[in-house]
């Protein structure tokens, strides 16, 4: 589903842990690392889809989080001119996305990323809030930072964040999951 600006609708999920750290996860046969997000299909709201990607990509279940909040709107991204399929009809020339943020009440064991007969992702760990908005790919940076900067008020009265730095280190890395 293409909307008539040439935009796939789509959800996105920042999944916080009680530490504030975010779920970060890295795609199948690629270095590329991401939160967790999908398309919506056509007779879903964007709840809807945001539990099945969810379940998808995480093999987490609706008990397993908590909504804590979503963005307003639809934010934006634009593909690379090289990712764009133009033979295709419709062409897609980015996404919108309507971002959620989750509270994990499971467990670690809980995420399955085999859940899937095609999972998205082959490894994830617990990273800094804003550590994403830095070192997602290029041409989905302005989103996660809008993404991040929107939800981070409701984030802060969950769990202290730490303070916005753009001098990320590997040090700033936990690793809490498989991989």
């Amino acid at each position: 589903m293409i909307d008539p600006d040439g935009y796939r609708p789509n959800v996105g999920i920042i999944l916080l842990n009680p530490h504030g750290r975010v779920f970060w996860a890295r795609r199948v046969t690629r270095d590329g690392w991401q939160f967790p997000q999908g398309g919506m299909r056509t007779d879903e709201t964007p709840i809807e889809a945001m539990y099945r990607e969810l379940e998808e990509e995480t093999g987490l279940r609706p008990r397993h989080v908590d909504v804590l909040g979503a963005t307003p709107g639809w934010l934006r991204y634009r593909l690379p001119q090289r990712l764009v399929r133009q033979r295709q009809r419709p062409v897609c020339i980015g996404q919108k996305q309507v971002w959620f943020l989750l509270r994990m009440l499971g467990e670690d064991a809980d995420v399955r990323l085999d859940e899937s007969a095609d999972p998205e992702f082959d490894q994830w760990r617990w990273v800094d809030f804003w550590y994403p908005a830095d070192h997602v790919v290029t041409f989905k940076r302005r989103v996660y930072q809008q993404a991040l900067d929107h939800l981070a008020p409701v984030a802060a009265l969950i769990a202290p964040l730490a303070p916005r730095s753009r001098d990320w280190t590997l040090g700033s890395l936990a690793c809490a999951g498989p991989g």
